[in-house]
């Protein structure tokens, strides 16, 4: 898909990876309506990216696990002739299990799994009416290589996953492909203190928002199903997916650092961000 025939609801689109994407996506000729919970960094961020591209983005306040908001956005979807919807809003979540309550876990799973099927069940007749549509799910590596530490988070991002490949096969011979984008660890302020010192502990790459965001663009120009970011974390998901049990005993320094963390829970505390 061309990006100059995009026109992209983009959730999370204050965030470290959304701010990123929009980026990219308007300098690569692309119309995009910036979504995210506070207006404030939403006009800057429209602000910034306009300049001589005005008529090329929209910024609309809106909280996508609400109802109302998801039918606003339907609304402005119709009224731009949207065919690309990037569900990248998302919840963090890190620490044990046992440390967790939930409530948290209701807002993580509504956050990063719930709202993306229902947004995307609300944008889909507008998406089926396109010549080429996609709907881009961005997940993570951890929503096919499950971590000491993400039993929420990773869970929501198996259900995304899982999701997406789902309705891709629904969708088959239909304008509409669906895609899923797993990064791995992205230097954003998705991550608190704990979670870096989680990845120095267990030596875990972090890629810049950039990063992700390119890849992100290339996936939608291409017919590809799914990309995961770097190595050795591309290979991981795969070995994991055909025999996970094979991966258990490798990941005793996670657990580990998981117990020597501090309050877990802050980790959770973050409001709607992107990884």
């Amino acid at each position: 898909m061309n990006p100059a025939t995009m026109t992209v609801v983009l959730t999370g689109a204050s965030g470290g990876i959304g701010t990123a994407l929009a980026h990219v996506l308007v300098q690569a000729g692309a119309r995009v309506v910036l979504v995210g919970r506070r207006a404030a960094p939403l006009t800057a961020l429209a602000a910034e990216l306009s300049g001589a591209r005005a008529a090329r983005v929209v910024a609309l306040a809106a909280d996508v696990t609400r109802a109302d908001d998801r039918q606003q956005l339907a609304q402005v979807a119709t009224e731009h002739g949207v065919n690309v919807l990037i569900n990248n809003a998302g919840t963090p979540c890190f620490g044990a299990l046992d440390t967790q309550d939930d409530a948290l876990i209701a807002r993580v799973l509504l956050t990063n799994l719930v709202a993306p099927m229902q947004l995307t069940r609300a944008l889909l007749p507008q998406l089926r009416v396109r010549p080429q549509a996609r709907v881009l799910n961005v997940g993570s590596a951890l929503g096919r290589l499950g971590l000491p530490g993400y039993a929420i988070y990773g869970a929501s991002k198996f259900g995304l996953r899982g999701f997406s490949e789902a309705l891709r096969r629904e969708l088959a011979g239909s304008p509409v492909r669906v895609q899923y984008l797993g990064p791995r660890a992205t230097h954003t302020a998705f991550n608190d203190a704990q979670v870096d010192a989680y990845h120095r502990a267990t030596g875990a790459q972090v890629d810049e928002p950039a990063v992700v965001a390119r890849a992100a663009l290339a996936l939608l120009t291409s017919h590809a199903a799914e990309r995961f970011i770097g190595f050795p974390e591309a290979l991981a998901v795969r070995v994991n997916g055909l025999a996970p049990a094979w991966l258990d005993g490798a990941f005793g320094k996670h657990a580990a650092a998981v117990r020597t963390a501090t309050s877990p829970a802050a980790a959770c505390a973050a409001g709607a961000s992107s990884i």
